[in-house]
């Protein structure tokens, strides 16, 4: 059976998936039953200064995206860092750790942007025995409006600056957790670990204003009739969360940066995807609010026995394992061609892909006598669309067409994959000459 164990940094876990930092590790309890479940690590909830206290709204604090058949695709949260006191989380924290000493507990923190309120918040956990720090740079909205979450994690001189105050009064590992509201995602990173950060984690929540109210014309979630941008997370996010992911683990500046995954993971599959980009861990929130803690429990077995399967027996076998297969557009082989092709036995005759294709793409797919759908190869451009809406799981696939074969579309003959970098139809290779 594969080893899930993980050595993110130095911290150890029996396995790679963590809590992030949000409601669900606001207390002692919650996370007791978290490890119970089978969570290899936390991050607890976001603390603050002994400053002015956080007060969160008493209304609604969530905003939803749903799905068709109502599963729940993203959350747009208005809630701030914990408002419970900075003496009690300490004291939960040091009494959890000391209960569960093979897990990983990572602390969040977030105070406002000036070296005394790091130094102090530092010194303050110094005894809770905690694996390390996350800096939560990245929180859009209520925080950042007073200086601190993405209104540090936007400007990368601040978060350099910072995180060379926490490595200085701090022996912790520090992790960076960074914000998705910015232009290249990789200016933070590298400002990261210019400041000596041991990793980063990401992606933090996007800044989003789900829907509005056609009746009252208040924004969701409203709080007395008025509402307000928030973090948007869950499963919409993934794609963005990969894309930044992976920019980061093959940015030049910022390879081999540890990095904590963090985005829309709900399934074991999702997390194997992160890590394949890059991520030594993963962090996950949505998932655990939308069915339970128990979920770990699957996503355990489904990454154990895909490790089996592919005959990795530790999880470092896989991290990173896309990353050299992430290239730029200008790179991607032109003179690769399929054509799209539809298994009678399997369909079902919704027309699906004929009305795609005939009113929004390529007229690619004719509708013959008794609604049978078939490909014309002469007008297939290979967009993929007819498999993106098609109800039926590999009904319609994609054939490569062989070294040697002609495209019907062009009347052009297939040439060797293999050496399209030299390839006279690349016109990359045209300008390097």
């Amino acid at each position: 059976m594969a080893n899930l164990t993980t050595d993110f940094i130095g911290i150890k876990s029996p396995n790679p998936f963590w809590l992030a930092s949000a409601p669900p590790t606001d207390k002692e309890y919650n996370v007791r039953r978290a490890y119970e479940a089978g969570w290899g690590g936390v991050v607890w909830k976001t603390l603050g200064s002994e400053g002015p206290p956080v007060v969160n709204v008493n209304g609604p604090r969530y905003g939803a995206i749903w799905g068709a058949d109502r599963r729940l695709l993203g959350l747009n949260n208005i809630e701030l860092i914990t408002d419970r006191p900075l003496e009690v989380n300490l004291r939960e924290i040091k009494q959890v750790k000391r209960d569960y000493r093979d897990r990983a507990l990572v602390i969040s923190l977030m105070v406002p942007c000036d070296e005394e309120s790091w130094k102090a918040i530092l010194k303050a956990i110094e005894d809770t025995e905690a694996d390390g720090v996350e800096l939560n740079f990245g929180c859009p909205h209520g925080m950042s409006e007073r200086g601190m979450g993405s209104a540090v994690g936007q400007v990368p001189e601040y978060i350099e600056m910072v995180t060379r105050w926490v490595k200085q009064h701090s022996r912790m590992p520090c992790i960076v957790k960074l914000t998705p509201n910015i232009t290249d995602v990789r200016k933070p990173a590298e400002a990261a670990r210019r400041g000596g950060a041991d990793a980063v984690s990401l992606i933090n929540t996007i800044n989003s204003i789900t829907s509005v109210n056609l009746d009252t014309f208040s924004p969701e979630p409203s709080i007395d009739g008025k509402g307000a941008h928030g973090g948007y997370c869950g499963p919409a996010v993934k794609p963005i969360a990969l894309s930044m992911v992976s920019e980061i683990a093959r940015h030049a500046e910022t390879r081999g940066l540890p990095i904590s995954g963090i985005g829309g993971v709900t399934t074991w599959r999702d997390a194997a995807e992160f890590m394949a980009l890059g991520a030594g861990n993963v962090q996950v929130c949505t998932a655990a609010m939308t069915y339970g803690f128990k979920i770990v429990q699957e996503m355990i077995s489904g990454l154990s026995q895909y490790m089996d399967e592919k005959g990795m027996t530790s999880t470092a076998e896989l991290v990173g394992r896309a990353v050299p297969n992430v290239t730029d557009w200008q790179y991607l082989n032109l003179n690769y061609v399929t054509k799209a092709q539809i298994d009678q036995d399997l369909c079902i005759k919704c027309g699906r892909c004929y009305a795609a294709c005939e009113d929004t793409s390529h007229q690619a797919i004719w509708m013959k006598e008794g609604r049978v759908f078939e490909v014309n190869d002469a007008e297939c451009v290979a967009c993929n669309l007819c498999i993106d809406v098609c109800p039926v799981e590999n009904c319609i696939t994609m054939r490569p067409l062989a070294k040697g074969e002609t495209d019907p579309r062009t009347g052009r003959t297939v040439g060797d994959y293999a050496n399209w970098t030299t390839h006279p139809n690349n016109p990359m290779a045209q300008a390097a000459e």
